[in-house]
């Protein structure tokens, strides 16, 4: 494995973290830190563990072997209600949004400090209109008519309704056109302006590139290399030998 640069503090930690599902060991002892009021990418190719290991975080699957440490305090037995309850939100690969319900109902959910649309911060939905301008249009719309794009916004802007310590996101950018790509990275780049934690699997290396501070690649249920996403970008020979591709070749 690379080693890693010297990094801030960290929110969260991996260490020696094992997961089975079923017959199936998909996590070999994951190490990781995600620095706090960073972005940290998480890549590897496909089935190399990084959903597993966002499911794991917020215990979905239980770690079968190893120790999550998020703010200091352990929380591989600790329920995923409860780890929610610690400000850490999920925005997984499907989404996760309720399709009979409206934008603001689904949103209105997600806001555990509200109980009717008029607790909500009205601040923070006007700065989130403003990155998701889709999100005022089809405010009373059932969320199951939006577009492909649009279901992957309201399900970021779910996640981003109230503050929280820790974003886990899951290829947000997987199945979108250019242009909400586009839209989407200038999203995230606004929450990142405002020092939020997140933790963020992504395929699409421009993507990676314009939000990610720090990376960890994994392969084979491991993390192999850990380092500031600036020096990745920059060596092409360890994004091929790490990723099998240059991200010279997606500019």
């Amino acid at each position: 494995m690379s080693a890693p640069s010297q990094l801030p503090t960290p929110l969260l930690s991996l260490r020696g973290v094992h997961t089975h599902i079923g017959a199936y060991h998909i996590l070999h002892g994951v190490d990781l830190q995600v620095p706090e009021g960073q972005v940290t990418m998480l890549l590897g190719r496909n089935g190399a563990g990084k959903t597993t290991t966002l499911r794991t975080i917020m215990g979905l699957w239980r770690a079968s072997q190893g120790q999550l440490l998020f703010n200091g305090q352990s929380i591989e037995k600790v329920s995923t209600p409860e780890i929610a309850q610690r400000d850490i939100a999920y925005v997984p690969e499907n989404m996760g949004i309720f399709a009979d319900l409206t934008v603001a109902e689904n949103l209105l959910l997600a806001a555990r400090r509200a109980r009717h649309l008029k607790a909500l911060d009205a601040q923070r939905l006007e700065w989130l209109f403003g990155l998701f301008p889709a999100l005022k249009k089809f405010w009373l719309y059932p969320a199951g008519k939006l577009s492909g794009g649009q279901k992957q916004m309201l399900a970021i802007a779910r996640a981003m309704i109230e503050p929280r310590r820790l974003l886990l996101i899951d290829e947000p950018s997987k199945g979108l056109a250019p242009a909400m790509i586009r839209s989407m990275i200038t999203a995230l780049q606004a929450l990142k302006a405002t020092r939020t934690t997140v933790l963020l699997v992504e395929q699409n290396f421009m993507v990676a590139k314009a939000l990610g501070d720090h990376v960890a690649v994994m392969d084979d249920g491991r993390v192999v290399h850990a380092g500031a996403m600036a020096e990745l970008v920059a060596d092409e020979a360890l994004q091929q030998r790490l990723l099998g591709l240059s991200l010279a070749a997606h500019q």
